[in-house]
């Protein structure tokens, strides 16, 4: 497998850099309650998984 150069790892992420843009308030917020409510339900899924198993266990 060849790793691509140097020169090309710089230019494609200078590529991507020079695509992106800040986003606006409101993308922002959607994304970051998106994210929140992702990682509530993960960590709730999580404590039950383990309150189960602790139950299981006796």
């Amino acid at each position: 497998m060849k790793l691509p150069s140097l020169s090309f790892a710089i230019s494609e992420t200078s590529r991507i850099i020079r695509l992106t843009r800040k986003p606006k308030q409101s993308e922002f917020w959607e994304t970051a309650k998106i994210t929140g409510a992702g990682m509530i339900i993960i960590g709730t899924l999580g404590f039950i998984v383990i309150l189960v198993a602790q139950v299981l266990r006796g």
